[in-house]
């Protein structure tokens, strides 16, 4: 199943749907009309803490209901939002593919490189992403993304993949200036929209094997990542293991889990052509559709404007 968090009108309350080949769901909808005497999770932050009966019974009305077509929406008249709670832990993973640490001229790592984002970051697919008005160099990571469905604490590697409820598309957005001012990375990571995700939460069982997906970056309408997560360092069932190791993951955390070669960064110098304002990111991942947002310029807010007078 394809799950979004999605608004009419951007004043609206997010509403959840289920993608279909024709449209958005509106699951509310669609259960206040059954009228039916069992309950299902009405939301994805619902979903995500129900247990696997629940998402069975949540599949079976979806699927079994004749008349869910009459509560569909087109794709084009929705605005999505992130496909992830914002009260998520957002854990990132670094120099994750080998071809990436190489065009880095960094040493693979022994164990899994962590830093984290926050909420601030989500964005959603085609939300605008503000480039800070002193980042100079902003760059793409497509990043195949992990969404945990089940309290995970000292998970084996042969178990962890039991704990995911879904995959989901994200970009990292790297303002290396930023990144690289002092020797911890925050900064330049944990920028305002510098973590779109979406459109969609693929539950895992539709993915199947997430070692195995093509990924790409688009940027204007030309590729400039194109990988396989086949190339990463530490697979997605190593990663939950380590982490839960240590921290303990929730319903909704987010680990998102490298990107392959071809960023800006790893370019020569002379060829390094930053993100500006009108760049349009796509990232495509294999299974989880395409994720797009277009970077603009910071909107100058009343005291700025005031002060210029």
């Amino acid at each position: 199943m394809k799950l979004v968090n999605y608004k009419i009108n951007s004043n609206d309350e997010t509403k959840f749907g289920v993608k279909t080949d024709t449209g958005i769901v509106d699951i509310a909808k669609a259960w206040e009309a059954a009228n039916e005497s069992y309950t299902i999770p009405l939301s994805l932050e619902e979903w995500l803490q129900v247990d696997e009966d629940s998402k069975k019974l949540f599949q079976d009305f979806f699927l079994s209901n004749k008349e869910i077509s009459a509560f569909t929406l087109p794709e084009d008249q929705i605005q999505y939002g992130p496909c992830v709670p914002k009260s998520a832990k957002i854990i990132c993973v670094g120099l994750n593919y080998r071809k990436h640490a190489e065009e880095s001229n960094m040493e693979p790592p022994k164990t899994p490189v962590l830093f984290n984002k926050y909420g601030n970051s989500l964005a959603g697919h085609g939300e605008n992403v503000e480039i800070p008005s002193d980042a100079k160099q902003v760059d793409f990571e497509a990043e195949l993304g992990i969404v945990i469905g089940k309290i995970a604490k000292n998970v084996s590697k042969e178990r962890a993949l039991d704990y995911v409820a879904g995959y989901c598309n994200a970009n990292d957005l790297s303002a290396r200036d930023l990144q690289f001012r002092t020797n911890q990375w925050l900064l330049g990571k944990a920028l305002d929209g510098f973590c779109p995700v979406g459109p969609y939460l693929v539950s895992a069982d539709e993915v199947g094997d997430p070692n195995q997906l093509k990924i790409e970056t688009i940027v204007n309408g030309k590729v400039r990542q194109s990988s396989n997560t086949a190339d990463m360092i530490f697979y997605c069932d190593e990663i939950i293991s380590y982490i839960s190791n240590y921290i303990t993951l929730e319903p909704g955390d987010l680990i998102i889990t490298g990107t392959p070669e071809g960023v800006i960064l790893g370019l020569p110098e002379h060829e390094q052509d930053w993100l500006t304002a009108g760049d349009e990111v796509t990232i495509r991942i294999e299974k989880l559709g395409e994720l797009t947002n277009q970077m603009t310029l910071p909107l100058v807010n009343e005291e700025q404007e005031q002060s210029t007078m």
